[in-house]
């Protein structure tokens, strides 16, 4: 089985985990989900397909860190001091470990996410990076200046660890091993962070490591994989930028995956999809390429934030799940906070669909839909996409025939609709093996003939509390006969209600009584149809308010004529009392007036706060005898205080002052 390694930089630890979400259907696709890893560094990432765990290395804090394939932290392996490298045995049963601060390989059990043996490889050596090939776990070592390459023999009745297995020399550093099981004899080799980049391949069938071929190339390396049938070696690495790939029988150049600047990342897939990754913060971080196909890749995903720090992909920091249906990356944010991102579908390219309607049409008139379905993947001969409309008379929709997509992805079809205002054409493909669904629409605006809508009672005016009977009229329409009344009575505290809803009449009538207690609107709303455009109408009439005064005091009641007098001697202060329909601050006008030669003549007038119970006003002051007098309480809009009800003057009182 192949292995790979991540860069042992450090980073600040982090203590919980979090999930962040992030979508997005568009090419370069978004990762699916996010969970915040409590590690410190890390050095691999393992994933076991039986159990459905991921296994990842952190050096800094000595541990292993297994997820669920959702990304949920399940466990953590202490005790394993500068544990970096990993691989996992072919049953899935056991993940070994490269524990370079304890000079050994530590097996781990898969089922239990216990230690379960430690073998030591000799004081100094340090192992990083364990691969399994030719039925053995062999592991780079060493210290600077003086990489090799060893093995662990377990099948055996005891193990048997062998160092130096390499005659032709020693690497620079430890290097970086991958194997794969479609190829159990091959062992491929490569120094990280090297310029130029030294790499290798071996035959280890006969149990040691025979070098086959080896060449220096590229600059800085920082991953490697082997395919399935282990004749390629897909190697990431700062320079040249793309991922370059060697034919392992002699590491000549073959084709090379285009993906961008500093490639820093590569997993393959049982099935041979490559993943690659860069280092890129304004690029896709993540280019996804069927085997061989140089092409346009599959996907892309780019990382977004995972905190206040963009996702970027740490080295070699890919692995997929063994059956392919997930990508697992791990990434760190400008504040070194680490995630593993969990992509899914990731072998199936992203389908986006634009859909393109006129503006606006008539009712009744064809028009024609365009559009295209694109994918970095070719669509197979004859493939359809589904066709919906939405509008008024098929609110939850109404499936057209299908549209047979072009070569290039376009389409077109024709429709006439029957029913006016906004429609919307939707269309969906439903994805297959290479694409994921896709789906675009867009709306087209549908003229609708007018119809008459009309409201009776606006600008009359009402006495206080007068029962009136409003009446809306429609005139032709398609289906819809309803019509919605609301009244809105003047002042913030009482708001606007709808209080009938239903079909009119025969002659098209629909009415609503309204007690007439304030200046009031009456809205009609007919919604429309699918011929007939919505109308609303108002009507605004007014109420009166409720007013009279009343005089005390007076010593008696004289008739002048047919008007009845209050008399009131000159020491005699008369008093008033209006009562007027309340409102919160509300204040009524009391008008005075004298009666001279033959004419009546303003003689005052005031306002006053309103009681909830009236008011009472008392006229002092030196009183001049022989005149005749009157008084009235007003309420006058806006001036009174508020604006509910319409001007109303009340009943002139008469009353005349004797020795």
């Amino acid at each position: 089985m192949r292995t790979r390694r991540i860069s042992t930089a450090t980073s600040l630890a982090v203590l919980f985990s979090s999930v962040v979400l992030v979508g997005g259907a568009a090419n370069p696709a978004a990762a699916d989900s996010a969970k915040i890893l409590p590690a410190a560094s890390v050095g691999d990432i393992v994933t076991d397909g039986v159990h459905k765990r991921v296994f990842i290395s952190d050096p800094t804090s000595g541990k292993v860190v297994v997820t669920d394939y959702s990304g949920t932290v399940v466990a953590t392996i202490p005790s394993l001091p500068g544990v970096t490298g990993l691989d996992l045995s072919a049953d899935s049963g056991t993940l070994y470990a490269a524990v370079s601060g304890a000079d050994a390989i530590v097996t781990i059990d898969t089922a239990a996410l216990t230690e379960s043996a430690r073998y030591e490889t000799g004081i100094g050596t340090g192992p990083k990076y364990p691969a399994l090939a030719g039925g053995k776990l062999w592991f780079g070592y060493g210290p600077t200046g003086a990489g090799h390459i060893g093995s662990l023999d377990l099948t055996g009745p005891e193990p048997v660890v062998n160092v130096d297995q390499e005659a032709a020399g020693t690497w620079y550093l430890a290097p970086t091993l991958a194997s794969t099981p479609g190829a159990p004899g091959v062992l491929a080799a490569g120094v990280e962070s090297q310029s130029p980049t030294e790499l290798a391949t071996y035959d280890v069938t006969s149990g040691t490591a025979t070098r086959t071929a080896a060449t220096s190339t590229g600059a800085n390396l920082r991953d490697l994989a082997l395919s399935p049938d282990g004749t390629q070696l897909v190697v990431a690495s700062g320079a040249p930028y793309k991922h370059q790939v060697y034919r392992t029988s002699d590491l000549t150049p073959d084709i090379a995956y285009p993906s961008d600047a500093y490639p820093n990342a590569v997993d393959i897939a049982p099935d041979g999809t490559v993943a690659a990754g860069i280092d890129g913060a304004y690029q896709p971080d993540v280019y996804v390429y069927k085997q061989g196909v140089t092409g346009k890749p599959v996907r892309t995903y780019d990382f977004t934030d995972t905190g206040d720090g963009v996702g970027i992909l740490d080295p070699a920091g890919l692995a997929w799940a063994p059956d392919a249906s997930r990508l697992f990356a791990v990434t760190t944010d400008n504040y070194g906070i680490r995630s593993l991102r969990v992509l899914t579908d990731p072998n199936r390219s992203v389908t986006t669909v634009t859909v393109d309607a006129p503006t606006k049409t008539k009712r009744g008139k064809k028009l024609m839909v365009t559009g295209r379905a694109e994918s970095n993947t070719p669509f197979a001969a004859g493939a359809t996409a589904t066709v919906t409309r939405f509008d008024l008379e098929s609110p939850q929709g109404k499936a057209l025939p299908p549209v047979e997509l072009k070569p290039d992805g376009a389409f077109h079809f024709l429709d006439t609709p029957p029913a006016g205002s906004a429609v919307t054409y939707t269309v969906s493909y439903a994805g297959d093996a290479a694409h994921s669904p896709g789906e675009g629409s867009d709306k087209v605006v549908v003229s609708r003939a007018a119809t008459s809508l009309t409201l009776n009672r606006n600008k009359a005016l009402y006495a206080y509390g007068t029962d009136v009977s409003f009446t809306a009229h429609l005139g032709t329409t398609y289906k819809n006969r309803a019509v919605e009344l609301w009244v809105d009575p003047f002042g913030t505290d009482k708001p606007k209600k709808l209080v009938k809803t239903g079909k009119v009449d025969s002659k098209g009538n629909l009415s609503t009584t309204v007690d007439m207690t304030r200046d009031t609107t009456v809205t009609a709303v007919f919604k429309g149809d699918g011929r007939y455009a919505p109308k609303t109408v108002t009507s605004t009439a007014y109420a009166k308010v409720a007013v009279s005064t009343s005089i005390s005091k007076q010593y008696k009641n004289v008739k002048i004529g047919s008007t009845s007098y209050a008399y009131f001697h000159k020491t005699t202060n008369p008093v008033f009392t209006t009562k007027m329909t309340y409102y919160p601050n509300r204040s009524h006008l009391l008008s005075m007036e004298l009666y001279y030669a033959g004419k009546w003549y303003d003689a005052g007038s005031q306002y006053f706060r309103l009681g909830t119970g009236g008011t009472v006003v008392t006229l002092e002051g030196t009183h001049e005898t022989g005149y005749r007098m009157r008084v009235r309480a007003s309420y006058v809009n806006n001036d009174s205080g508020d604006n509910v009800n319409s001007t109303t003057h009340g009943a002139w009182k008469y009353f005349y002052f004797t020795k």
